[in-house]
C-alpha cells in the first residue's frame, strides 16, 4: 500500500490506498482516510472508507468494523494494525453484509431491472429527529422516493427505486447505529420488518420525492396508499399492525 499525509490544524490526516485480494481472481482497491486528532491515540481516529468495487453500504460496514477494532487498541498507535486487520478480514466483513438478514427481511432473488417497491415497519424511534434525518439522507443518496409515515404508534417506510438501491438501503438500515437504546446509547435497528417487496406495476404511481408525513387517522394513511395505487398493499399489511 502507499499513503501520504497532509497537516491540519487539529491533528493529521492520512490517505491510505491498499489492494486487498477478496477472491483468488479479484482485487478490491480500498481508499482509507484516517484523521488522527491531536490527542491520538488516547482518542479514536476518524475513518472514512471508499472503494469503486464496493457498494456504499459495504463501505459503511467496513468503517464500522474498523472502528470496533480501533477501540481495542485505544491508547496505543493503531493505524498499521487496522490496515493489517482489514487486509486479512475484508472478505469476512463484506460477505455477510451482502447477504444481510437472510430470512424474511431479505429481498428475494430475481431480476434486477425495473423499479422496485419496499414496505418496512419500524417498532419505534427513540431518537426520532436524528433517525428521520438519517433515513432522509439514505433515501437521497440512493435516489429512492417514497414516504416515511407516522400514524399513532405505527411507523412505516415505503420506498421506490432501483432494486440494487433498495437492497443497499436494507443493509444500511440493519447495520448502522440509527437509534438509541433505553439508556441513550447508540444502537442498531433490531426491530424492523420487511412487510413487502415487489416490482412496481403499471397501476402503481411513482413517488416523485421522498417525504416525511404524519397522519392523525387511519383514513388519512389509507388515502396516501390509495392515491399511489396501493390499496391492496394497504389492506393486506397495515390493518394487522393495529391489532
Amino acid at each position: 500500500f502507499f499513503f501520504f499525509c497532509f497537516p491540519e490544524t487539529h491533528g493529521i490526516s492520512f490517505r491510505i490506498q491498499i489492494s486487498v485480494k477478496e477472491l483468488p481472481d479479484t482485487d478490491v482497491l480500498l481508499k482509507l482516510l484516517f484523521h488522527l486528532p491531536v490527542n491520538y491515540p488516547s482518542t479514536l481516529p476518524d475513518i472514512s472508507v471508499n472503494s469503486d468495487q464496493l457498494t456504499r453500504a459495504q463501505c459503511v460496514v467496513v468503517k464500522e468494523k474498523l472502528l470496533e477494532q480501533a477501540k481495542k487498541h485505544l491508547s496505543e498507535p493503531m493505524v498499521h494494525d487496522l490496515i493489517l486487520w482489514v487486509q486479512q478480514h475484508l472478505k469476512d466483513v463484506i460477505k455477510p453484509s451482502a447477504t444481510a438478514c437472510n430470512e424474511k427481511t431479505t429481498l428475494s432473488e430475481g431480476a434486477e431491472d425495473g423499479i422496485w417497491m419496499l414496505l418496512l415497519h419500524l417498532d419505534h424511534m427513540r431518537a426520532k429527529a436524528k433517525y428521520v434525518k438519517t433515513v432522509e439522507k439514505w433515501a437521497s443518496n440512493l435516489r429512492l422516493t417514497g414516504r416515511l409515515m407516522f400514524m399513532g404508534k405505527i411507523i412505516l417506510i415505503l420506498l421506490q427505486g432501483d432494486r440494487s438501491s433498495i437492497k443497499e438501503y436494507v443493509i444500511l438500515q440493519k447495520t448502522s447505529k440509527v437509534d438509541v437504546d433505553s439508556s441513550g446509547k447508540k444502537c442498531k435497528e433490531k426491530m424492523i420488518r420487511v412487510l413487502c417487496e415487489k416490482e412496481v406495476q403499471s397501476q402503481h404511481k411513482r413517488f416523485q420525492t421522498f417525504e416525511v408525513k404524519e397522519y392523525s387517522a387511519l383514513e388519512e394513511l389509507q388515502k396516501e396508499f390509495e392515491t399511489a395505487g396501493l390499496t391492496t398493499l394497504f389492506s393486506e399489511f397495515v390493518p394487522p399492525l393495529l391489532k
